[in-house]
């Protein structure tokens, strides 16, 4: 039966598809492009990738011109292993295809994850300079980390018994906490971490580094009560 099919079907006539009409277009670095090939994408984004215990998570940062990995910026949190991880990537990516890297062990399941997260991102068309005429150049990964060259990490904690602690904020490292009459934060003391290191580099005395790059947010200089966070 299945013969007799077969040559039903090659005797039949051959109709051709009309529907030929390419990839649809998507936007990327302010133009609509019809994408046949890996070197024709471009774009500037971020993506995150959690490890599958989910005891980490990285932050990924690709600027891709003309389907190459041209500046690669890897922010992790969570895991001891995975600063080394991003050490490691941060070698592997520039220079590499987003095919290369989507099919490259980066050491830490949750760099992986960010960077395959990352190629559907720039493959539909869903990054940052989507709209952005020409893109982003070289170096603009770094401005996400603002003065100092950190990145952002918020650390606070809280028990049902001792209430909250903040211990890092944008800002930066959190060195005391105002309470007011009723023990509720109002505001508090930070140490802006990377421009002291900077001070420090550039020769200045660790305390007047210190003192330069400490600063207050909120109503701190009203508290009643000051603690620090770490230790009490």
């Amino acid at each position: 039966m299945i013969k007799e099919m077969t040559k039903k079907l090659a005797a039949s006539a051959k109709v051709s598809c009309g529907a030929m009409h390419g990839p649809s277009h998507i936007p990327q670095e302010g133009s609509y492009d019809q994408v046949y090939d890996l070197r024709q994408l471009s774009g500037f984004s971020h993506s995150v990738g959690t490890c599958a215990p989910k005891q980490g998570a990285c932050k990924l940062t690709l600027n891709v011109k003309d389907g190459v990995i041209a500046e690669a910026l890897v922010e992790v949190i969570g895991c001891s292993g995975m600063t080394q991880s991003a050490a490691m990537a941060a070698e592997i990516l520039p220079g590499k295809t987003l095919l290369e890297a989507l099919n490259t062990d980066l050491v830490c399941d949750a760099i992986n994850v960010a960077m395959r997260e990352m190629f559907l991102a720039i493959a539909y068309g869903r990054t940052q300079t989507a709209f952005s005429d020409g893109g982003l150049p070289i170096g603009a990964g770094m401005d996400d980390l603002g003065a100092g060259l950190r990145s952002q990490i918020g650390t606070s904690y809280g028990t049902v018994e001792k209430g909250p602690r903040y211990l890092e904020l944008t800002e930066g490292y959190v060195l005391s906490l105002g309470l007011d009459a009723q023990s509720r934060i109002i505001g508090y003391k930070f140490v802006h971490i990377g421009k002291m290191m900077d001070l420090i580099k550039d020769g200045a005395a660790a305390g007047e580094a210190l003192e330069k790059t400490t600063g207050t947010y909120g109503r701190y200089h009203e508290a009643v009560t000051y603690i620090d966070p770490r230790r009490e």
